[in-house]
């Protein structure tokens, strides 16, 4: 458990970190005499190295094992964020945001592949969503803490506690991070040489899962193992609602910094920073259905067919409650802010939105995971590059669809965007037996098939 909730400490400030200049974009365009467009590249770039990063790190991963690529990693971050501290120009501070986020990726698509070394079947979702809590907590909380940050001190300080807060991770990962990925040799011991049981420090080698058999064709084939699952209907169905969700939780949360901050609000950066807490309070009401229920779905599900193999498909029975309450949480935020009015309606939509975007995101991730246990990492890099790629265009063009629009009719599109792709569950719940059969066909999974 120490192993889990340290690399959880550190996807929860992974996502702090791109979220870190949501509330900073004014006092940055005016410190780098820049338009208030060209300041959200800060963001989204460091949005898209979170996604992009995930293409070196996993194959990495696949070579030398987790606990040496997450160390790696950390390193990358803290050093990301001291060089942000010190960023003189504009182009030296996106440099670091892009690298920070590079850096940030390794507590992203591995995060899921370890679950699934360490937890059961019966157990994953609820443990999954340990992650998505993380993930969404860094999200949310990320603006409350940092406005306070940004409005007391400066936008170089929210990059000097991010850095400091990297580096303690990097302490306790060195005393708590087991290798939870290991190779198992293949052979038949005699009795008197079986292997001594692995220490505590010998859990902290970082050769244990280090993978001796032609590393750089493992590095090569991991890659191209990445790019053939973007091409499993369900991994990219995946990536394509979690992206969804992040984007429009980008918009609210761009909309949120603008519209609170003008009249006839007028409020103060730290109480943007406030609102952000209503949005948690949706991640943590999200805790059971998308965590515990998926599990027992599922499990009521393989005891009544009497197996013991996965039955993804049964996960996605839970997408029931955010399809009802996630798009209607974005029109009721839509109507609210367009009106102004008192500013519990935006919250109590932007909590209904945030409950579907932590359950959704840890429902389809962990039917992700059963589809292609296997290859869990690979599929989740299609799945978190394509969501962050959707972030990216969000975080560029919020402000000019709503200028061309409406805030009324951008978050109408955006519930009837939602319940689209959600209605894509259907057909994956209905033919999840043939779709994963066509994709045992192709790719990585034929070469699983070939080997058992």
């Amino acid at each position: 458990m120490t192993t889990y909730a340290t690399i959880c400490f550190f996807s929860f400030i992974a996502n702090v970190n791109g979220s870190n200049f949501t509330v900073a974009i004014v006092p940055l365009s005016k410190h780098f005499h820049v338009g208030n467009n060209r300041a959200t590249w800060l963001t989204g770039f460091n949005v898209l190295m979170f996604g992009l990063g995930n293409v070196i790190w996993v194959p990495l991963m696949r070579v030398l094992g987790k606990r040496p690529v997450y160390l790696v990693a950390l390193i990358v971050f803290v050093a990301a964020n001291a060089w942000s501290t010190r960023a003189t120009s504009f182009g030296s501070l996106l440099g670091g945001r892009m690298i920070a986020g590079f850096g940030a990726s390794a507590a992203d698509a591995t995060v899921p592949s370890a679950v699934a070394d360490m937890f059961f079947l019966d157990q994953r979702g609820h443990c999954m969503m340990f992650f998505h809590f993380a993930l969404s907590s860094g999200i949310f909380l990320g603006p409350l803490i940092n406005a306070y940050v940004v409005q007391l001190h400066s936008w170089r300080t929210s990059c000097e506690w991010i850095g400091i807060a990297g580096g303690v991770i990097f302490v306790l990962a060195l005393l708590f991070i087991r290798e939870p990925q290991y190779n198992l040799e293949r052979r038949q011991w005699p009795e008197d040489q079986i292997p001594a049981k692995r220490t505590y420090t010998g859990w902290l080698s970082l050769t244990v899962g280090l993978n001796r058999d032609k590393p750089v064709r493992r590095f090569l084939i991991t890659f191209w193992d990445i790019l053939c699952m973007a091409f499993y209907p369900p991994v990219f169905w995946v990536g394509c609602l979690v992206g969804m969700f992040v984007g429009w939780t980008i918009v609210l949360q761009v909309t949120a910094a603008q519209i609170f901050l003008r009249p006839p609000y007028l409020w103060q950066l730290h109480s943007v920073g406030i609102f952000s807490i209503s949005a948690w309070i949706g991640v943590i009401l999200s805790f059971y259905i998308g965590g515990k229920l998926i599990d027992f779905v599922a499990n009521r599900a393989r005891q009544y067919d009497h197996t013991i193999k996965p039955k993804p498909e049964k996960r996605l029975l839970a997408l029931i409650v955010p399809f009802l309450l996630s798009p209607v949480g974005l029109i009721i935020y839509g109507q609210c802010m367009a009106h102004h009015t008192l500013w519990v309606g935006q919250a109590f939509g932007y909590a209904m939105h945030s409950f579907g975007f932590t359950a959704v995101s840890n429902i389809a991730v962990t039917f992700a995971v059963d589809c292609y246990q296997v290859y869990a990492g690979e599929a989740l890099v299609i799945v978190f590059v394509i969501r962050n790629i959707i972030a990216l265009v969000c975080s560029f063009y919020t402000n000019q669809w709503i200028s061309r629009d409406g805030l009324q009719a951008v978050t109408g599109t955006m519930a009837g965007l939602e319940w689209t792709l959600l209605l894509v569950a259907v057909p994956m719940y209905l033919f999840s037996r043939q779709i994963l059969s066509f994709t045992d066909s192709y790719g990585p999974m034929k070469r699983v098939h070939r080997e058992m």
